[in-house]
């Protein structure tokens, strides 16, 4: 059985950074597609970033573009999330998700079958 487990998030002042992984395990295939979303108390679920795994090709919420970078090992099937200058509008619980299904490669939560339990990752003023 597939399973995703985040982790690197934590508490940081505005303008910091912190870097979130995704282990990913239970298959050896890699993803066709993975992504982070986050979620503030009150408010939808956003997807953050995405990234088509076999050519690398990403996408971002307008909210971050220029500010967080999503990448991957291949090998070890884990996409990371680099979160610079943060503020303190990105607090929230952040979640990798992850599909192999193929098809569109996007930040549509419906799109993703499998899910990781988040981590809280919160950014002081």
């Amino acid at each position: 059985q597939v399973q995703l487990v985040e982790s690197g998030g934590g508490s940081v002042q505005a303008g910091g950074s912190l870097r979130l992984s995704c282990a990913v395990s239970g298959t050896t295939y890699r993803p066709y597609c993975m992504a982070w979303f986050r979620q503030a108390p009150g408010k939808e679920r956003e997807g953050v970033a995405a990234i088509y795994s076999r050519a690398a090709v990403t996408n971002y919420a307008d909210s971050v573009k220029g500010r967080f970078t999503i990448s991957q090992d291949s090998a070890k099937n884990t996409p990371y999330l680099q979160m610079n200058s943060l503020k303190p509008e990105d607090t929230a619980m952040y979640y990798c998700a992850a599909t192999w299904r193929v098809g569109a490669c996007n930040r549509e939560a419906a799109n993703f079958g499998s899910w990781g339990q988040g981590t809280q990752v919160n950014v002081s003023s």
